[in-house]
């Protein structure tokens, strides 16, 4: 957990003011929807205190990210708009500047990395923007965006480091407030910071002018987290990125204006890892029937790894929803694991006949559901006479687990958690 500067009373917040926040709320509530603010019970009594959820995820084009895009599109010379814009990014900030260029009837080049999920590239072009693959990485496609800029003369988009990016996306925060005016407290992903920037800069300002102040609590990814270092050392630093499942807030480095931002107005940053990320996508499903990418529910991982207590009233902001949903499978299969209700275990057998059925009986036993199984005279462990036997069981808990495992080993069997 790192700490950010608490801004000082009276001290001017880098970036945006109150006044550009509220004016660009009058240009982004042409496209943007109202989205709904839910209560959770569930994740109240985590906290012990009241939270409700901002689904962004079901906003026009999937996310939060329609805010900035169009906020900055719409602010275009009509010079500029005759040159075009160019973007580059993975989904939801391609998604954004494609949908706002469509509706400023602005051409739109998207640059997008080589493996992009399908979902999100077919999105982009029907939201009628030419989508040029390149790269493998964000990093390419945002080299090759910049290179197009400077040859065409299309105005590059940045994703969040530009003003007026971080006012469109400090709407949600003014939305927020309008819809609980008691709010404390708000959580809030952080990939480069143009989000985080945004809302706590604009209910810093407005809370300030109802002499209040708000608590707003920052989550990143634990393989892609440069803001705690960047804070402690008072710049912004570049880490390296490593896979999460997150890829909406992957981001090496902070944006310059982003950072100044949230080291003044953003009270701390906390991280989550993947596996927290996957229970709380998990929970969404379950408890509040809502379907969340993985960097929208980060902030839910942070209540839910006890990182958020006693905050009073607490805004979790769902920033996005656009999921593949094979990536979708694979995550809800990685967080029924992280929550022990997914169990798969290895096991040496003596290779004769009634073995298996005694595994699955001593299961059964246990109140477990066999649903798998691999069963192989093929391993480096095995000897002579024996088998391997791998085993995926449905399970209700740690201490389910913990049953299944201590009845097999009851019978002298020595089961090995998979991970």
């Amino acid at each position: 957990m790192t700490e950010a500067a608490a801004v000082a009373p009276g001290r001017p917040v880098p970036g945006p003011t109150l006044a550009d926040f509220e004016a660009a709320r009058g240009r982004v509530d042409r496209v943007a929807q109202l989205t709904p603010m839910e209560s959770s019970r569930y994740l109240s009594d985590l906290v012990g205190g009241p939270v409700h959820l901002k689904c962004e995820s079901l906003q026009r084009t999937g996310s939060y990210k329609i805010r900035g895009a169009y906020n900055r599109l719409s602010q275009l010379s009509e010079e500029e708009r005759a040159r075009g814009v160019v973007a580059a990014s993975a989904g939801n900030h391609a998604q954004g500047v494609a949908f706002a260029a469509r509706e400023l009837g602005i051409k739109a080049t998207i640059f997008m990395p080589v493996g992009v999920a399908l979902p999100k590239l077919q999105a982009t072009r029907n939201y009628g923007a030419e989508v040029i693959l390149r790269g493998h990485t964000v990093e390419e496609p945002l080299r090759a965006a910049a290179d197009y800029a400077e040859t065409t003369g299309a105005v590059l988009i940045p994703p969040f480091d530009h003003a007026d990016v971080v006012a469109g996306q400090g709407t949600l925060g003014l939305e927020i407030l309008d819809q609980v005016p008691d709010v404390e407290t708000v959580i809030v992903p952080i990939g480069g910071g143009g989000l985080a920037a945004g809302v706590a800069s604009a209910l810093t300002q407005k809370l300030a002018t109802m002499g209040r102040r708000i608590r707003v609590i920052g989550v990143q990814a634990s393989g892609a987290a440069p803001y705690p270092e960047s804070l402690r050392l008072g710049e912004p630093t570049p880490v390296v990125v490593e896979p999460t499942i997150a890829d909406g807030i992957a981001v090496a480095k902070p944006g310059l204006l982003n950072f100044e931002i949230i080291r003044e107005v953003v009270d701390e940053v906390v991280v989550v890892t993947d596996d927290d990320i996957a229970r709380a996508l998990l929970v969404l499903l379950e408890r509040a029937k809502l379907v969340v990418e993985p960097a929208g529910a980060a902030a839910v991982a942070a209540i839910l790894t006890g990182q958020v207590v006693g905050t009073g009233v607490t805004v979790a902001i769902l920033s996005g929803g656009n999921i593949d949903p094979q990536v979708m499978e694979r995550i809800i299969s990685r967080g029924l694991v992280a929550s022990d209700r997914y169990l798969k275990i290895r096991l040496m057998l003596p290779d004769r006949p009634g073995q298996l059925a005694r595994i699955a009986e001593l299961i059964s036993e246990a109140n477990a559901n066999v649903v798998e199984v691999l069963h192989t005279r093929h391993g480096r462990n095995a000897l002579m006479g024996q088998v391997g036997i791998e085993l995926s069981v449905e399970t209700r808990g740690p201490e389910h687990v913990q049953r299944v495992l201590e009845r097999l080993r009851e019978a002298d069997y020595d089961p090995r958690i998979d991970f």
